[in-house]
């Protein structure tokens, strides 16, 4: 690494640590002028397109995930933080699958799977949106199915003493 003082090519590492956002802090010595100062890495992320259901073609923005969890939590518990770590969550599995493109029905299915399991309301509230529901009929049968599951997850927990 090139010293920013002196401009010598070349440096050493002192201490390297993880940071909260992913990079990695390094605090560096000069070979030459013996200066320290810090350098911080990230990963150089392959950048995912998003295939629209018109076929065209945009970059993945997390900010737009953010936009409608945002407008489905309205007046819920649900935090910034946690939104956030959700988009994250996304944002490891495609970078972890190594694909390039993903289309939109992939993000929302993802964004609703995850939703589902942090608040059961914003996840309708973002279904009815996302899924466009035509009538009250196909909306009533979504809630009907998250009862089910909110059901099996009941009796799961039935057998056990409260303070298992």
């Amino acid at each position: 690494m090139k010293c920013p003082v002196c401009g010598f090519p070349e440096s050493k590492v002192i201490d390297s640590r993880p940071t909260d956002t992913g990079s990695i802090r390094r605090r560096r010595e000069c070979l030459s002028c013996k200066k320290r100062f810090t350098t911080y890495e990230i990963i150089d992320a392959v950048p995912v397109a998003v295939v629209k259901k018109d076929g065209s073609e945009e970059l993945f923005d997390r900010n737009k995930i953010l936009s409608g969890l945002l407008k489905s939590c309205y007046k819920r518990p649900v935090t910034r933080e946690q939104l956030n770590a959700l988009i994250s969550d996304i944002e490891s599995d495609l970078a972890n699958s190594l694909r390039t493109q993903v289309t939109t029905t992939e993000i929302g299915t993802m964004v609703m799977d995850r939703l589902q399991k942090l608040d059961e309301v914003s996840y309708v509230r973002f279904a009815s949106v996302y899924r466009e529901f035509k009538d009250a009929e196909t909306f009533m049968k979504e809630l009907e199915k998250l009862q089910g599951t909110l059901g099996r997850k009941e009796e799961k927990n039935s057998g056990k003493p409260e303070n298992y």
